[in-house]
This record gives structure tokens, sequence and C-alpha cells, in this order.
């Protein structure tokens, strides 16, 4: 699947037509990182991270989704929209409980989801893979002892897996060797670009879906 980008101007529309927003953002588009956005419990949890690619990756999904929801919500000062996180980890805004949300991360790249239903998404960028380190968090191996184009559907196994984790709002670990009930859910996978694996998981539909590149927001 090719993407096609956004604007920001353009969402309120594409909130209308769907039920599901879904964008790719670019890290590497932003250089100049502004904490203006983020309220004191959001700079809290900035500070308990470790790196400066850690730190930068939870300012830049806070502050493009504070701007996204400024366009959907009529706000004019994303510092008006505080985002928390449960005990699972799960994001969510204070105060709307109509928008659902879900990030994931894979290196320079974020995807974010903002929903009208419950939602779970992964992405991971395709790359070669240690098989063994890998292949212990599946139940079935067998299939995939052969290392040659086995690749891409280990890591849609693994998307998926961390998708239906995140939908469910369970920890990873506890249902990672488990395999999914994905009854009475929607489940699809994608490849983004040619570049990224993709899965998303919503509670039975069927449901309106729109992935696109976001562009760049000026927002420092």
């Amino acid at each position: 699947m090719t993407l096609s980008s956004v604007s920001l101007g353009n969402i309120p529309q594409l909130w209308e037509q769907n039920d599901v927003l879904i964008f790719l953002i670019d890290l590497d588009n932003y250089d100049t990182l502004s904490v203006e956005c983020l309220n004191s419990i959001e700079s809290e949890q900035l500070d308990k991270l470790q790196t400066i690619y850690f730190k930068k990756r939870y300012i830049v999904s806070r502050t493009v989704l504070k701007h996204v929801l400024c366009h959907l919500l009529n706000k004019s000062l994303a510092l008006e929209i505080s985002t928390y996180k449960d005990e699972c980890g799960k994001v969510h805004i204070l105060n709307h409980k109509e928008f659902h949300i879900c990030i994931s991360y894979s290196e320079n790249v974020v995807t974010l989801a903002i929903s009208k239903v419950e939602i779970g998404i992964d992405v991971e960028i395709k790359r070669p893979l240690e098989l063994k380190n890998t292949l212990k968090y599946f139940q079935k191996t067998s299939s995939c002892a052969d290392k040659s184009g086995v690749e891409a559907d280990i890591l849609k196994m693994w998307t998926m897996k961390e998708a239906y984790c995140k939908f469910s709002n369970k920890n990873m670990f506890s249902i990672f060797s488990k395999e999914p009930d994905f009854n009475n859910i929607c489940y699809s996978s994608y490849v983004l670009d040619n570049k990224y694996i993709f899965s998303v998981i919503t509670d039975s539909g069927p449901h309106t879906i729109n992935i696109s590149h976001l562009e760049k927001i000026n927002y420092s």
C-alpha cells in the first residue's frame, strides 16, 4: 500500500468520513523540540525517559496528537488537551472518552491512531531478524525453520500480536506466547510504502480506516 500525505487542515474532513485515522509521522522532520504543549504530568513522564531518542518520540507523538485534536475539538491551544496513561500504558485523553488513542514506534517513524472505536496498532520497519531470538516468542516455530523469505511473515505475526495486546490493554508478555482470540474483532496487516509492516485491530466492524502520512506540523 502506497500512502498519500495529508495536512493538518484536512483532518476534520477525514474524521467525518472515517471511523479510524492512522498517521505515519517521520521523527526526522522534527529537529527542534518544544515541551510547551506538555502539562506537568506529561513533563514528569518525559523526565523518566532515559535517552534522547525516547524523549524525542514522546515529545513529538504527544505534541502532534494534541495539534490534531485541536483541529477536531476546535480548540486554539494544544495545552488545553491533556493525555495520560493507564496502568497498562494505554494513552487516554482527559475528559474525552470519545477518542481512542494508540501509538506505536519503530526507529524513525511514529504511527498514531485516533479512533471512534477500540483499537490496537503496531508498526515495524522491514529488516533482517535474528530468528532464534524472535521465534522463542511464538508457539509454532516449525514452519519458520527456514530463514529465507520468512522475515516478513514473522514481523506480520509480531505486529499482529503487539496490536492485539494494545487492543486488549494487557501486558505484552502475559499473552505474547498465546494465540490471540480473533473472535468478534477485525484485524488487518499491511506493507506500507514497501518499508513498514503494520497491523491494526478494532472491535467487530466493519469500520472505515484511513492510513496516511501526516505532513510536518510547524508548531515550534
